[in-house]
């Protein structure tokens, strides 16, 4: 009979050991021939293209203008209150097509609106609207500005005169005490007057 101190120890199997199980031959194979076969295909179907069959584009084609682009700013800044057709949204936010402030002699009226923007009640063709508008006199240079002026004056059925930035610059020199926005109608009003 065995020791009793050493039972417990014989019932017990022996650890288990990692033993040496090469990857199957077949497995070895399959992986060789897909890697020729890869090497062959990209071999075979290899074809160089001439330059002559890109799209003939050049670096000089990819070169942003240097002049800024209306309606892109109107459609990026404007279009969310104004709509892409300039009509605004009834009884929100007033239209720019055929409006008198857009359509204003002096391009100043509306030089004047983007500088500083509009809190309190305008008349837009013969409806009032209350509301806000930004100010774009920190955001955009007097290129851009003028690039969205001459854009909404000569879009949505309008046919003002265009402006230019050096017009928007003394427009910006003149107004630069105008710290708070416009008072719709009752700041702005006098000048569709002029």
């Amino acid at each position: 009979m065995a020791d009793p101190k050493y039972v417990q120890q014989s019932r017990e199997q022996p650890e288990p050991q990692e033993g040496y199980r090469p990857v199957p031959k077949l497995v070895l194979t399959v992986i060789g021939l897909l890697l020729a076969w890869a090497v062959y295909y990209l071999y075979s179907s290899y074809t160089p293209m001439p330059p002559t069959v890109g799209d003939h584009r050049v670096s000089a084609d990819f070169i942003v203008p240097a002049t800024a682009d209306g309606g892109q700013l109107y459609g990026a800044n404007c279009v969310a209150c104004h709509q892409a057709n300039g009509s605004g949204v009834p009884g929100v936010f007033p239209p720019l097509a055929k409006s008198e402030w857009v359509n204003a002699e002096d391009a100043g009226v509306m030089i004047k609106i983007l500088l500083h923007g509009i809190h309190g009640p305008l008349t837009v063709e013969g409806t009032q609207y209350n509301g806000e508008m930004p100010h774009f006199k920190d955001k955009f240079s007097d290129e851009e500005l003028a690039a969205i002026v001459n854009h909404v004056r000569t879009s949505f059925g309008n046919s003002a005169p265009k402006t230019d930035a050096k017009y928007v610059a003394q427009i910006r020199e003149e107004t630069k005490g105008q710290a708070a926005p416009w008072k719709g109608d009752e700041d702005l009003g006098p000048l569709l007057k002029h």
